[in-house]
């Protein structure tokens, strides 16, 4: 299987709009990545890029090693799956996913139809080759567009949010199938989405994007729990952020006045004093401190980053339970729990705590 790779890739288009500035990036073969952002951030102009829908005003695009840069599409070896699906509404799903493989006169009749048929057994969709796509649902349409794209063997397969008409519960089984189908196949994947939960459970590694470049590029785990930015911070999940200047550093931690609030971090090691930073707290690191059986407050013992408040929300997400506490100084935070960890309910008064090493600081 390919790998691609970008190298300071630029799009500009007439009128002078910068879509995509001097990007770089690197995918290795097999491997599932996530280009996320926020609506116009140049995701989308990037995969069509990388699909050869659009040329780079800069820059060099790289697949399998092959400089595919001014190359048309259908000379790229890359299989698309489409928003809409794109299905081909007069012909049959056989025909349909043949489609790709009969326009290159590459293939017999007889390796088409075999193909055709481990493509249909590969998305559990077999015996549907006679039917329109009309007489599929949403779901099945997709399964068969996925189809299509990898029926003719492409050396990487681009994802353009495949998901984004699909309904809550449909999108989520999908979700599992498509990189059950991309890990059985290891095809090198690039997946498109703006939804940051989608991007977060199917990735191997996850883009943001912003503004056309990139924000930070690595595995979930890691741009979630260790943000490079504000904006991946916030965009990505929820996060509790704490603007502020660094008033001292020691022994590792910095201690950051945020005007209503002093929080204590851990400390990057090129911090200085006098510095405006973020401090970024992801919910499921704030702890609560439960009421007293008389209804007053039972309050932290002496250590960093106490905060009071009241619970003004509640929400159950399944398996976690989301709360928003307003601190006495009109502070909103936000905390998430595992169901059944807190007794904790709207109207209740509470402290909570944060572990200065959950703490993490991103300069502004």
């Amino acid at each position: 299987m390919s790998g691609i790779s970008l190298q300071g890739v630029s799009k500009r288009y007439p009128g002078g709009i910068l879509a995509v500035k001097g990007v770089d990036l690197d995918i290795e073969s097999g491997e599932f990545v996530t280009l996320v952002g926020p609506s116009g951030c140049g995701k989308t102009t990037t995969l069509r890029t990388i699909a050869g829908f659009e040329t780079p005003t800069d820059g060099t695009v790289r697949i399998d090693g092959k400089d595919v840069t001014d190359m048309p599409p259908y000379e790229r070896d890359t299989g698309m799956v489409f928003q809409d699906f794109a299905l081909f509404p007069h012909m049959t799903i056989h025909e349909n996913i043949a489609y790709g493989m009969e326009a290159s006169g590459e293939y017999t009749r007889e390796e088409i139809d075999a193909r055709v048929a481990e493509m249909l057994d590969l998305v559990e969709l077999p015996g549907v080759g006679d039917r329109t796509p009309d007489q599929l649902s949403g779901g099945q349409q997709q399964r068969i567009a996925l189809a299509r794209a990898l029926a003719p063997r492409p050396k990487a397969l681009l994802l353009d949010e495949p998901l984004a008409s699909l309904d809550k519960q449909l999108r989520e089984q999908m979700q599992v199938e498509l990189r059950r189908i991309q890990q059985e196949i290891g095809i090198t994947t690039v997946f498109v989405t703006h939804n940051q939960e989608e991007a977060l459970t199917m990735s191997d590694r996850l883009a943001v994007m912003n503004d056309g470049r990139f924000e930070q590029v690595g595995p979930p785990e890691v741009v979630y729990d260790e943000p490079d930015t504000r904006f991946v911070a916030d965009f990505l999940g929820t996060a509790n952020i704490f603007d502020g200047t660094v008033t001292a550093i020691e022994n590792g931690y910095a201690t950051v006045d945020c005007g209503d609030v002093t929080v204590r971090s851990q400390s990057p090691g090129a911090l200085e004093t006098g510095s405006e930073v973020s401090v970024i707290v992801r919910p499921e690191r704030v702890r609560f401190e439960a009421t007293s059986a008389d209804g007053g407050t039972r309050t932290a013992t002496e250590r960093s980053n106490v905060f009071q408040g009241d619970i003004t929300f509640k929400r159950h997400l399944g398996s976690s339970v989301e709360f928003r506490l307003e601190t006495s100084n009109g502070r909103e935070l936000v905390v998430v729990r595992r169901s059944g960890m807190d007794e904790v309910t709207l109207g209740d008064s509470v402290s909570v705590t944060i572990d200065p090493d959950d703490c993490r600081i991103v300069e502004e």
